[in-house]
């Protein structure tokens, strides 16, 4: 299963300036949000990327992806139908093909020299089907993130055989649906922000998009939910770090998160230590 593609969804109505935002990149350069994850996304191997965006958006978006404009397809989401039916709209771009999905707010930050994407990309090849990176997350976050259960793959430590996703569970939903063998009390798999999908999952949201009520989005994670019954559906422990920008302080977080990975960290660590010493100098003054 050779992953050629990728799909990036920025159409939220209420996150759709997030992806334009600048932060200075792990190589103490300047970018938008978007371009570092099209960077991540091509450095995995992805030739071909369809950027999921509101009509009208397209002209910003490609002027925010620099040098790496003429390798996306922008893909109108005319109706603000939920993060599903945005996926679906990808639908004529990914084809029969196999695809990395992410979203348009969250960047990642790796604890070794292969990036997150690339880390999923390869254990999609070798496991020969569709899988999420997922993160073992306190119970306390729950209300934010997707989550899966199942059980681990023989001998794979850091993979596990999906059985089960709910959207934001509450704690009673995880423990009764959700818990998995060997994980810490209270801990959950919790979707990381990132996936390797088949064609099947297209099917799939098309089948929910033709039974869909009038005033109902559609939600990825019940699409997922099917897909682990319908197919070989796995996780990938990941250890590294996901940001969201969108949410407060996000930009702030992320932006520490990048300088401290990256090629000028003691540089920043020394402005930190500057600002951190002026703080408690001014503190004792007072």
């Amino acid at each position: 299963m050779q992953v050629n593609k990728a799909v990036i969804t920025a159409a939220g109505r209420k996150q759709r300036s997030l992806p334009l935002q600048l932060l200075i990149d792990r190589d103490g350069q300047q970018k938008s949000v978007l371009r570092i994850i099209i960077e991540e996304v091509l450095h995995a191997g992805v030739e071909e990327i369809g950027v999921v965006v509101c009509p009208g958006d397209e002209e910003a978006y490609r002027a925010a992806c620099g040098d790496h404009a003429g390798r996306l397809r922008f893909i109108q989401q005319t109706e603000p139908l939920g993060y599903g039916h945005a996926v679906y709209c990808a639908r004529s771009f990914t084809g029969q093909d196999p695809f990395l999905l992410l979203v348009g707010d969250h960047l990642y930050v790796s604890r070794e020299a292969r990036s997150c994407a690339q880390q999923l990309m390869e254990a999609a090849l070798s496991e020969q089907c569709a899988i999420s990176a997922v993160q073992a997350s306190r119970e306390h976050l729950l209300p934010y993130y997707g989550a899966v259960g199942g059980r681990r793959a023989p001998g794979k430590p850091d993979l596990y055989l999906i059985e089960r996703v709910i959207e934001k569970p509450t704690p009673t939903a995880a423990e009764q649906q959700l818990v998995v063998p060997g994980l810490r009390a209270g801990y959950y798999l919790c979707f990381f922000g990132m996936h390797v999908l088949t064609p099947m999952i297209m099917s799939i949201l098309g089948e929910r998009m033709a039974n869909l009520t009038p005033g109902a989005s559609l939600d990825l994670s019940g699409a997922l939910d099917d897909l682990a019954r319908r197919e070989r559906y796995m996780a990938l422990l990941n250890h590294g770090w996901r940001y969201d920008v969108g949410v407060k302080y996000g930009l702030l977080m992320t932006q520490l998160a990048l300088g401290l990975a990256g090629d000028e960290r003691e540089q920043v660590l020394a402005q930190l230590v500057e600002l951190l010493a002026q703080r408690q100098l001014n503190t004792a003054e007072h």
